[in-house]
């Protein structure tokens, strides 16, 4: 007897039966959802678009925010057809009238799903990250600017592509939001072996800002009653209804110092951060981080967020608030925060937080009007082989922190004289949406490694010197590391440039000794004045380049700070100068694969499919955190005309099963071999998907099974056990459920399986038509082992 096996490509999609499984969402406003995926494939991504909207919908990404530039899609439903098209908006010099999005000769993105129901349109398509078309932005690991719309009831007539296609703007609602799309932390629930706990951190009832105003609010917490070590091991937003969730920019949780004044403040309700003639206290230790868009955060399974009782009993949570001119304020209060799961079951490592980058202060300075001025920050070989155990460190996500000015960040790692490459990059920051970014792979930071935080800011706005410091106006430049194991000598590792260096590079010679104010006393042209006056007087205009050359390669002074905010022994004293670099690291500029443009529309007849995109009726919605539709049925579009099939491996021969959907259902089987080469015979080895292979009788079967109106709970859940024991039991679940299966008709949809083990698709997409297609015996059709 033949043998055979069946191997898939991920289940990605399942219309029309059951909702996508989806890594990540975001809402962009209230009745606006995003979901998204990467995949299916390594340069891959899918998103899915759900908008309480009957009108058109837009989505997009551009290099600021803006609409001016942008690379967008547009889709509706009009007289149940979906409208699906990939536009752009192009850049107007000089500002002006905004430009109608136009239709990209190359339509990149692709429709996977459209439809809409009494209150919702929801849209699922994918695309490449980089589709290598000039009018679509590549997706990458940069912080991007989502551009998100949608019309209040209005769409295009029919699948209009010209000029005044799209209905006025009047009753378009619309915004931007930035977002890591790729390095972003897939949230994970607690272990089964872990016991979580749940510590809710809140305000209350905090006054929000009136109209064009801004609030810092610091609030004290007192950890939780525990005797001994606990691992804080995920965190999430907790968000104090809709009224409040448009004005809340970003919440941060620092871990605090003792301090006599922290209990009596744990017990208040909380107070501006920044209040006049108050002493700051030593809360700098970033635990967690919130900003709009971000979902939380999970540690990995090998670490935990150490919360010692003996070490400290104090956080403080700072919330930013935010509230538009057109917006509501001062009537509205909020109670939001942060929920933070903790467990007594220790995982394997201590993470630590370390923070790199330039020390907060006067000699941090930013001249004005400048398109690009870079600072840098120095954690000095001398602190990390002091510091770090002798196998390193590990560093598995990232926080990069600068405030207003700030445009791209990069953590620099050095190892002798030559450049690794960077820890971790984004040149495109956003200063309001600063969150954990999970790396790809943890990065090994050896002793005696020298980190440089690099920042780049655009001070072309401002007329007069920005310094470094706390505040919004100051600017900063810092990264704030997650590692493990955790090592207890040095939390934070930063430099200042040294008093000789910020004086040569304004200039200066010599300042007046005992002066106060402190002037200076050469050279002969500066003296007597104050040093306040020559940084205001400076020519920045003429003198740029000079300044950026002397603080970039003159002396800085390290400062390697402990948990006790002291220096480590034998650093105090350092005077350093940037690191000899004798091979910096250059990156690898990857070619784009450019794969053959399409220029046909979703809504364009193709072969086989006069009239456009198919459609199929299905009966139940499908959205997410949202109304049910009332109606029977729900209309769904497709793109092009779907190849399905099931394939099996016989000796050296596939036998593709393909199933053809044409019109008005008019089914058709054709048989083709497929020659496998000697190249896949390694991968296609009958063991290597076996626990996929299982996955997919399993999920198919139930989908099918749980629509029958004959399944009981008990019979399900009968199913459910014994099909997910091992492949012997197959032929029992044949017995077992074929009879329930032969009396329901329903359709499984459109299904992409993977098989995880092998190292490149092997597979296609599946179609299975009604279930008596597959209520025969499993054994006879692939699943004999």
């Amino acid at each position: 007897m033949a043998r055979y096996a069946i191997f898939a490509w991920c289940l990605c999609v399942c219309a029309g039966v059951d909702s996508a499984r989806w890594s990540h969402s975001a809402y962009l406003n209230p009745d606006y959802r995003l979901l998204w995926s990467l995949g299916p494939g390594p340069q891959d991504i899918t998103f899915e678009l759900q908008v309480r909207t009957l009108g058109y919908v837009g989505f997009g990404f551009s290099k600021d925010g803006q609409m001016a530039g942008a690379d967008m899609v547009v889709g509706w439903v009009d007289k149940g057809q979906v409208h699906f098209q990939d536009r752009h908006v192009k850049m107007f010099p000089g500002g002006g009238t905004e430009r109608e999005p136009e239709v990209d000769s190359s339509q990149d993105y692709q429709l996977l799903l459209g439809y809409e129901n009494s209150t919702h349109t929801v849209l699922r398509f994918r695309r490449r990250l980089d589709t290598c078309d000039p009018n679509d932005l590549p997706i990458t690991n940069d912080t991007m600017r989502v551009v998100w719309s949608y019309h209040s009831s209005d769409e295009p007539t029919g699948g209009a592509v010209g000029p005044g296609s799209l209905p006025a703007h009047s009753h378009l609602t619309r915004g931007s939001q930035s977002l890591y799309l790729v390095q972003r932390v897939d949230q994970e629930a607690p272990r089964p072996e872990e016991t979580a706990r749940v510590w809710e951190l809140r305000n209350r009832q905090v006054q929000l800002p009136s109209p064009g105003d801004t609030l810092y609010w610091c609030r004290v917490f007192r950890m939780p009653d525990m005797k001994n070590k606990h691992h804080l091991i995920r965190y999430e937003p907790l968000i104090d209804g809709d009224g409040a969730s448009s004005k809340l920019q970003h919440v941060v949780l620092y871990e605090c110092q003792e301090h006599p004044k922290l209990a009596r403040l744990a017990d208040q309700a909380g107070q501006q951060c920044i209040e006049p003639g108050a002493q700051p206290f030593a809360c700098n230790a970033v635990v967690a981080t919130w900003s709009r868009g971000s979902e939380g955060f999970s540690f990995p399974p090998e670490a935990g967020y150490p919360l010692e009782p003996t070490v400290t009993r104090y956080y403080m949570m700072e919330t930013h608030y935010s509230t538009p001119l057109d917006g509501h304020g001062g009537t509205l209060f909020d109670s939001s925060g942060l929920r933070l799961y903790y467990t007594a079951e220790l995982r394997r490592h201590d993470a630590g937080l370390l923070s790199i980058g330039m020390d907060p202060n006067w000699r941090h300075i930013i001249p004005p009007g400048q398109q690009k001025v870079v600072s840098s920050g120095h954690c000095v070989s001398e602190c990390t082989s002091q510091a770090f155990p002798r196998s390193g460190i590990n560093v598995f996500a990232v926080v990069m922190r600068t405030h207003r000015i700030g445009r791209q960040v990069s953590l620099r790692h050095v190892r002798g004289e030559i450049e690794q490459p960077p820890v971790a990059s984004d040149d495109n920051v956003d200063a309001e949406y600063q969150e954990y970014r999970k790396l790809g792979a943890p990065v090994k930071i050896l002793p005696g490694d020298h980190l440089i935080a690099e920042c780049t800011y655009n001070s072309s706005g401002r007329s007069a010197i920005t310094l470094g410091g706390l505040t919004s106006r100051e600017e900063t430049c810092l990264v704030v590391g997650l590692y493990y194991p955790r090592q207890k000598e040095l939390t934070a590792c930063h430099s200042l440039p040294s008093l000789p260096t910020v004086l040569h590079s304004l200039g200066i010679q010599e300042l007046l000794p005992g002066s106060n104010p402190v002037k200076i006393s050469a050279p002969p042209d500066l003296a007597g004045m104050t040093l306040e006056e020559r940084l205001v007087t400076y020519d920045w205009e003429n003198q740029f380049h000079s300044f950026q050359e002397a603080t970039r390669k003159g002396s800085f002074r390290p400062l390697c700070w402990t948990a006790q905010s002291s220096q480590l022994p034998g650093t105090d004293s350092i005077e350093a100068l940037y690191p000899n670099i004798t091979r910096p690291y250059r990156p690898h500029k990857a070619q784009c694969s450019q794969p053959s443009h399409r220029t046909r529309y979703s809504t364009e007849p193709g072969p086989g499919w006069p009239g456009g995109t198919p459609l199929q009726e299905v009966d139940s919605n499908h959205i997410e955190g949202a109304a049910r539709s009332k109606s029977q049925s729900v209309t769904i579009g497709y793109v092009g005309p779907a190849i399905y099939g099931l394939m099996f491996i016989e000796e050296e021969q596939f036998w593709l099963n393909q199933w053809p959907r044409a019109v008005r259902n008019n089914m058709k089987t054709v048989w083709e071999p497929i020659h496998v080469t000697a190249e896949d015979r390694p991968l296609l080895h009958k063991q290597t998907c076996l626990s996929d292979v299982l996955q997919y009788v399993h999920i198919t079967l139930r989908l099918a099974y749980r629509q029958s109106d004959q399944a009981t709970a008990s019979d399900t859940h009968e199913f459910n056990q014994v099909i997910s024991k091992s492949s012997q039991h197959t032929k029992m679940a044949d017995r077992r459920v074929s009879r329930k299966l032969d009396e329901t008709s329903h359709v499984i949809d459109k299904m992409t399986m993977c098989c995880r083990a092998c190292r490149r698709p092997v597979a296609i997409t599946t179609r299975l038509g009604s279930i008596k297609n597959v209520s025969r015996p499993l054994s006879k059709i692939g699943f004999m082992f």
